[in-house]
């Protein structure tokens, strides 16, 4: 099991070719594998396993990327209500905690992963803890969801914020996972406000990622903003923010 651990964290960190074939034929099958949701659940059974728990960040934590979600929380379109915030494919990241807790504006924080195990270690984690937030009407939860079905959980336009720290990555990165990531993007714009934003983050090339995305938002019948920061070099590899925000097309003609 401790191998297991290992290899997945090395490809969090896009090791390179020539290290992959002389790890093992399981990190290809990590690879392989990343949208399965039974490839999480052994994985973060070893996290349970420890001792002490320990937060596992894929690519980078919260102070890294702090500067491009906290202007998002400044303002609310509604203002009697809490802001919507999900960190998407949280895992067992500080990430969704960090955000629950330097949020100026009150914000209900969820946390959604597919695997159960990392559900309940990040709900028993943040209880040890007690995590204090910035504002206090501030809520978070843990929820077990596939994020493909995100509107089972959400309705249609409620969301303001959805932070995908290598969720679409992992999908797209998977044998089978290209169809369920172009899925997780369709059910991104159904559920986000008009207001709202989708941040991605990812270590993909701006030549490819941006054209996938806009593609896909077409394919939808949604046209979307879509821009691009970079985030920055970190362990040789350079690391990307795209920023999705929907913007529905207008059928029909106007007459006059």
């Amino acid at each position: 099991m401790a191998t297991f651990l290992k290899s997945l964290s090395l490809t969090s960190r896009r090791i390179s070719a020539a290290s992959v074939r002389n790890h093992s034929s399981l990190t290809n099958q990590l690879i392989e594998n990343m949208d399965k949701k039974a490839t999480w659940d052994r994985f973060y059974a070893e996290s349970s396993n420890r001792i002490t728990f320990k937060n596992f960040e894929w690519f980078f934590g919260f102070r890294t990327i702090r500067d491009f979600i906290m202007p998002l929380l400044q303002s609310s379109p509604h203002p009697d209500a809490l802001l919507r915030v999900v960190d998407m494919g949280c895992g067992i990241s500080a990430l969704g905690p960090c955000i629950y807790r330097h949020s100026p504006l009150p914000a209900l924080v969820t946390c959604a992963d597919i695997s159960p195990v990392a559900v309940r270690l990040m709900q028993e984690h943040i209880q040890a803890e007690a995590v204090e937030p910035r504002s206090l009407s501030s809520r978070i939860e843990f929820v077990e969801l596939d994020c493909t079905q995100l509107q089972k959980y959400f309705g249609s336009g409620s969301v303001d914020l959805i932070v995908d720290k290598g969720t679409t990555d992992a999908l797209l990165r998977s044998k089978e996972g290209k169809g369920k990531a172009c899925l997780v993007l369709k059910q991104c714009l159904e559920v986000l406000r008009s207001s709202g934003s989708l941040l991605q983050f990812s270590d993909e090339d701006p030549d490819a990622r941006l054209l996938w995305l806009e593609a896909e938002a077409r394919n939808q019948g949604v046209m979307a903003n879509v821009g691009v920061r970079d985030v920055g070099q970190l362990g040789g590899m350079c690391y990307y923010c795209y920023h999705i925000t929907p913007r529905p097309v207008l059928s029909g003609h106007l007459e006059c």
